[in-house]
């Protein structure tokens, strides 16, 4: 669009000056939208001046005399006054070649001053300002479309999802690319957006020296800077500077205002974003910590506002996600878009390189869509991260399936594939080969298998090695002197000391072997021997799943593994231990607590003892005990 300063060059056929002020300067910017023709006869006629179109420069045709005086010039003062009520931008008269080109007497130019508006003058004739008024017309239709089409594409700048973190850096480009411009984006202490890289150091200073209601920009010295606050009315400290060595037009500051507005939202919507997410996590963390400690009701209350219905079903299955405390965040973002609602994903408060995903499940429902998606998301993160799951447990029982899927993201870690979803992958028992496991504990309970008081003493020693036998008695409605005199007869027949841990121990784990969790075996074929327990234990996943136990407990700083070995050496006496260590029986108490919290293991259950001892011995050879430490090293 022309200015009163671009003109003259633009049509030098229209030899346009100006006559006055005699500093020009400040009017060059002015944009002129039209131009508006008057005849000097019109002006002398009598009536009423019509009204004229703003921001139009007015031009007189008909040669004016040599000097302009009388009728003439009360009647250019007139047209004068009603210029400047109806906003024109210039005046300009036509006058002969060779006349002067001050044709306009004091009274005009003062009046022109205390109007602020120039006087100029033409020696062209009318007939070479015809197509000026279309041409101004056609920039501005220009103009126009090129601003509308500008709009249209910042518009489209805007994201599916205002929290989108990359929106401001692409609003930034296309400014930056629109305006020939370079463009930061900041608050006080950190930059958001910069286009291009090198906008930072260039626009850095002009952030830090002006405040964003004093920020105009500097017509006298480039580059030329705007700077506008995004959020003015909230007192937010973001703020969008750019910068050219060009001056800024008044199309393209409203399009820079229209840009600070839409970079407002976004980041309206980041923040609010970040504070929604922020209390979402703390929600759901809450959430966790109460289903962990038993409160059923209370987590579903808490969850019902959040995600109403999803703690509904009565059941649910627990993932463990181990990676780098670097990407833990990343991780569980990607973990609550792959589960897509699903499920409850948080943070691990205990562990800054763990998601917990807790998966309810219905009955009769398969978590195949979970699983499916958690571990294509492990597989794309390795190397260094792993996914273990528990089975299916009732919400009451959270606190097992979480150190179930605990021990098999742990175990994972050792597999090709890091991927380990069920206790049957991790549990010492299931890990055995069955049919070997299988003839190996029918050989240790053989002579009670073919006595007629095996059924008798089959449930009696299942409770009665894991308990003291005050306990076993109460919970088999059993006189205590009956447990005992059952004990002792079973220990006569197996040749076994059951004060001695390690005797526990074999004879507990042959028992779940025939009773529980493998089938009977068919009949041993001729000829076949029967394996030792220490060639069962001896396989590589077993000592995976060993090493994967043990590997918490290796990083505390305090020697955990020499008190277990000295605590299991003394069967699980701690005067003993605490006597062979030199420490107090308190201190030997805190490193076995510190224990059971790296193992995930219950070290007053028989279970959780065995499988310590059984990893202790495979991974370390301690403790230098009898029975199963014995039987290893004959194979070491």
């Amino acid at each position: 669009m022309p200015t009163l300063g671009s003109l003259p060059a633009a049509k030098p056929e229209l030899d346009l000056t100006f006559a006055w002020p005699r500093n020009s300067a400040p009017h060059h910017a002015t944009r002129i939208t039209g131009l508006t023709v008057l005849a000097l006869a019109e002006l002398l006629e009598a009536g009423s001046m019509r009204t004229l179109p703003a921001d139009s420069l007015v031009l007189v045709t008909g040669v004016m005399p040599f000097r302009v005086r009388g009728r003439i010039a009360a009647a250019l003062e007139t047209l004068l006054q009603q210029m400047a009520l109806d906003e024109c931008v210039g005046l300009v008269v036509s006058t002969a070649p060779g006349q002067p080109g001050q044709p306009f007497p004091q009274s005009l130019r003062d009046l022109s001053d205390d109007l602020d508006i120039p006087l100029l003058v033409t020696t062209a004739q009318g007939d070479l300002w015809t197509d000026v008024h279309a041409s101004i017309q056609h920039d501005r239709l220009v103009l126009a479309e090129r601003r509308v089409e500008q709009m249209n594409a910042l518009v489209q700048q805007l994201p599916s999802q205002l929290a989108d973190p990359k929106a401001m850096q692409r609003i930034a480009d296309w400014l930056a690319r629109a305006l020939n411009v370079q463009v930061l984006v900041s608050e006080k202490e950190r930059v958001l957006a910069a286009s291009p890289a090198t906008a930072v150091e260039h626009l850095a200073h002009a952030v830090i020296r002006q405040s964003v209601e004093s920020s105009m920009p500097d017509m006298d010295a480039g580059p030329h800077t705007q700077l506008i606050s995004l959020a003015p009315a909230t007192g937010a400290e973001a703020v969008l500077a750019v910068a050219r060595r060009s001056p800024f037009d008044a199309s393209e500051l409203r399009l820079l205002q229209h840009a600070a507005k839409l970079l407002g939202l976004v980041e309206q919507a980041r923040r609010e974003y970040r504070a929604v997410a922020t209390a979402s996590q703390a929600t759901r963390l809450a959430a966790v910590e109460l289903l962990l400690d038993g409160e059923v009701s209370k987590a579903r209350k808490i969850m019902e506002s959040l995600a109403p219905g999803l703690l509904d079903s009565d059941m649910a299955r627990v993932f463990v996600v181990e990676t780098s405390a670097t990407r833990r965040d990343a991780t569980l973002r990607r973990c609550e878009t792959v589960t897509a609602g699903q499920a409850l994903v948080v943070a691990d408060p205990r562990r800054r390189d763990r998601v917990l995903v807790i998966h309810p499940v219905w009955l009769g429902e398969a978590a195949d869509t979970v699983v499916g998606e958690l571990t294509r998301l492990v597989c794309e993160l390795r190397p260094g991260a792993s996914l273990g799951g528990s089975g299916t447990y009732s919400l009451s029982l959270l606190p097992d399936a979480r150190k179930e899927a605990t021990i098999a993201a742990r175990f994972a870690l050792h597999q090709p594939d890091p991927v380990a979803l069920s206790v049957q992958e991790t549990d010492l028992v299931t890990l055995l080969p069955p049919r070997e496991s299988q003839l190996w504990a029918s050989e240790v309970l053989n002579p009670l298998l073919h006595t007629d008081s095996w059924d008798l003493l089959r449930d009696t020693l299942h409770c009665a090695l894991a308990y003291p036998y005050t306990v076993a008695a109460r919970r088999l409605d059993l006189h205590r002197n009956t447990v005992t005199r059952r004990m002792t007869r079973a220990a006569e027949l197996l040749n076994r000391d059951f004060a001695s841990l390690t005797d526990r121990i074999e004879v507990a784990l042959a028992l779940e072997l025939v009773t529980h969790r493998v089938p009977e075996p068919a009949t041993e074929p001729h000829g076949t021997e029967t394996p030792t327990l220490a060639a069962l234990l001896d396989t590589p996943q077993i000592r995976a799943w060993a090493d994967s136990l043990l590997s918490s407990a290796l990083t505390d700083r305090r020697d955990l593994l020499a008190t277990a070995s000295a605590w299991l050496t003394a069967n699980t006496h701690l005067e003993p231990t605490a006597r062979a260590l030199g420490l107090s029986e308190v201190t030997v108490r805190s490193h076995l607590r510190a224990l059971e919290g790296h193992l995930s293991r219950d070290l007053s259950s028989l279970d959780g003892t065995r499988d310590l001892h059984v990893a202790l011995s495979l991974a370390t050879g301690e403790p230098r005990a009898a029975g199963i430490t014995q039987s290893l090293y004959a194979v070491a």
